[in-house]
């Protein structure tokens, strides 16, 4: 009986989301860079191996709080959109690569550097850490996923983004 149980909670835990620490934030003071999360979602997503479009940038009129973060959205609509549901549209991984994370690391995601799988975000760090992200994309999100409970909190925000300039989202 206690194996079925214990079977019953481990399952259950795998719809939780898994936290190990603050949602990154670079020297904007926002998640994502002040990219919109709700936006990624009506973006067209190219194959594997091919460049992703362009995040779109956030404006400071619209914000929401999650995870102790602020997120900027483009549109009232689409921050109401957050609101409803943070966890569908927040990225996997705090916002950290999630390559990184699948060798057991905590470094920063590159808004621009992106993609959906199974209904999730996940952000990579680098154009030449998505090669190797794509190369095996469910084996390195299983890694990840065994990983992240494990990795210590960190202050990732000391990190920066290579090749990667953000700026704070436009003013409303």
């Amino acid at each position: 009986m206690k194996r079925v149980l214990f079977a019953a909670l481990a399952a259950a835990s795998f719809g939780l989301p898994a936290f190990a620490g603050d949602q990154y934030i670079d020297s904007t003071g926002f998640a994502v860079s002040g990219y919109d999360v709700v936006a990624y979602r009506d973006l067209a997503q190219n194959p594997v191996g091919s460049a992703q479009p362009a995040a779109v940038p956030g404006n400071a009129a619209y914000t929401a709080e999650h995870n102790g973060a602020t997120f900027a959205f483009s549109s009232a609509e689409n921050r109401d959109k957050f609101a409803a549901n943070p966890e569908y549209y927040a990225p996997q991984y705090d916002g950290h690569c999630a390559y990184g994370v699948s060798k057991g690391g905590k470094v920063p995601g590159n808004p621009n550097l992106w993609r959906i799988v199974d209904d999730k975000l996940y952000l990579n760090i680098t154009k030449n850490v998505v090669g190797f992200w794509e190369e095996d994309i469910p084996g390195n999100i299983n890694l990840a996923q065994g990983n992240w409970p494990e990795i210590e909190p960190a202050d990732a925000s000391k990190n920066v983004i290579p090749n990667f300039t953000s700026s704070a989202p436009e003013q409303g």
